[in-house]
């Protein structure tokens, strides 16, 4: 079985992070470094069903359809992961863990099967890994002591 496994520490507190990684507002912003998911009717609720919303790609609608399975603010997110169109059934964790002065966040997807399966995590872990590295730094950067994205920030999509 293949699996995306991916380790970055942060210097913000679990709080701060998990609200970057969890509010269906800010979700876009770090994940356009990727294909630009949006959730569409996300919540940090176990059962759940909310969809992921990317730039549709040849062979691929972009909808991904997700259950989120467990819970545990601010360190623990667990949510299923299916194509639209069907195939297997994998999983998606974000881990949260003082470190320091800051985070570090552990990301796991697992369950990809077969030779489709490890080329399917590869590509995503590609994809994973620059969202991780790039996107969400700089979507924590440009929050403040609330969570909320300063005023000038240039991530902000209502921004002239």
């Amino acid at each position: 079985m293949s699996v995306i496994h991916i380790v970055r520490d942060y210097p913000h507190p679990p709080e701060k992070v998990w609200r970057a990684v969890t509010d269906p507002e800010l979700i876009p912003l770090w994940t356009a470094t990727g294909a630009g998911a949006r959730p569409a009717g996300f919540a940090t609720t176990v059962g759940t069903k909310f969809k992921f919303i990317a730039n549709p790609k040849p062979g691929w609608s972009g909808v991904v359809l997700c259950e989120v399975l467990e819970v545990r603010e601010p360190s623990l997110l667990r949510y299923s992961w299916q194509d639209e169109s069907g195939g297997e059934v994998t999983e998606v964790a974000y881990r949260l863990t003082p470190h320091g002065s800051g985070t570090r966040f552990t990301y796991d997807h697992t369950g990809f099967t077969g030779a489709g399966g490890y080329f399917m995590a590869k590509i995503l872990g590609t994809i994973r890994t620059k969202m991780l590295t790039k996107g969400l730094p700089a979507v924590l950067n440009d929050l403040d002591d609330q969570g909320n994205l300063r005023p000038q920030s240039p991530l902000d999509p209502k921004r002239p």
